[in-house]
């Protein structure tokens, strides 16, 4: 195998890892989005249907939802 080959190899391989980090990292904050809405924004509306003092809930409901906007944003960039 001569050395242009060789390099030629290792280019393809470099570009070829780059390419699965970028998809693992924009897949990790998708299912962190996808985890911020479950924890945050349905845990923030249950107490509105069981009658509980609604107090701070909206708030949390408000944060839950713009974290999740931003985390699959922030996934969706990478992707791209």
């Amino acid at each position: 195998m001569s050395n242009f080959e060789r390099k030629r190899e290792e280019k393809n391989d470099a570009k070829e890892r780059d390419k699965m980090r970028r998809e693992k990292i924009a897949g990790y904050f998708l299912n962190l989005s996808q985890l911020t809405f479950v924890a945050l924004v349905l845990g923030a509306i249950t107490p509105i249907y069981t009658n509980v003092e609604i107090g701070a809930n909206w708030y949390v409901l408000i944060v839950g939802m713009a974290l999740t906007v931003v985390l699959a944003i922030i996934g969706s960039k990478i992707l791209k």
